[in-house]
């Protein structure tokens, strides 16, 4: 039998809870993303400095994927619109950060954002910052160690396989979201998404998907406000 995990009192305990928590199912499933998105980056010949600079500095896959389709400062205007859906997982996360929440915001994104989301509930506020620190960082590490060996493997997965890698993140998610539809909270977010999504698909890819999770977001936002 485990023994129980022992309770989180300081800033060490609190930032390993969350390299802890920063490993399972749903880093396996964004490491397959950067994997594709490291090859992706080798048929593009671009240099592994440059990879791993997106990786790192930039750690959104829609806004690296803008970067690599479309160089220069469009690309890198395309890519600040597309992580702008970063703000509300922000928001979300603020009072379980402390006043210097500002320090983890370079690690918001969807892998560490669904981990903290459930996780820090259970955290004193004080610690919160140590341990989303703890679980960014380290998902960070992973996605960009998958991207190296995407980079260096690119010869051996086939075009069609690198394609369907790039969506293993946003798929494990959707099946996460999925799950949770029996709470009222959850389910009008999930329709909206659901019926904004062609807008993503019609419109070029930054302001399709900023678009998309706009016009989603508003319609479940206004669906729970007119619900008795």
């Amino acid at each position: 039998m485990a023994e129980p995990e022992a309770p989180i009192a300081t800033a060490a305990s609190a930032w390993r809870a969350g390299i802890r928590a920063s490993f399972g199912p749903q880093s396996a499933a964004m490491m397959a993303t950067f994997l594709a998105f490291g090859a992706a980056c080798r048929g593009a010949d671009m240099p592994i400095a440059w990879m791993l600079a997106s990786c790192v500095l930039v750690y959104g896959m829609p806004g690296q994927m803008i970067l690599l389709a479309v160089p220069g400062l469009p690309g890198v205007m395309g890519a600040t619109v597309a992580n702008a859906r970063f703000l509300p997982m922000a928001v979300t996360l603020a009072p379980y950060l402390g006043p210097r929440g500002w320090m983890g915001a370079h690690f918001i994104a969807v892998t560490p954002w669904v981990v903290a989301i459930r996780h820090l509930p259970g955290v004193h506020p004080r610690l919160g910052l140590a341990w989303f620190l703890g679980c960014g960082s380290v998902a960070c590490a992973l996605g960009t160690m998958a991207a190296v060996v995407g980079f260096y493997s690119a010869g051996a997965l086939p075009a069609s396989m690198r394609a369907g890698l790039l969506y293993a993140n946003a798929f494990y998610f959707a099946l996460l979201m999925a799950g949770d539809l029996a709470r009222p909270a959850v389910r009008p977010a999930v329709v909206g998404g659901i019926l904004a999504a062609p807008l993503a698909l019609l419109l070029p890819p930054a302001e399709g998907l900023l678009l998309a999770g706009l016009v989603g977001g508003t319609g479940a936002w206004l669906w729970r406000r007119m619900r008795p």
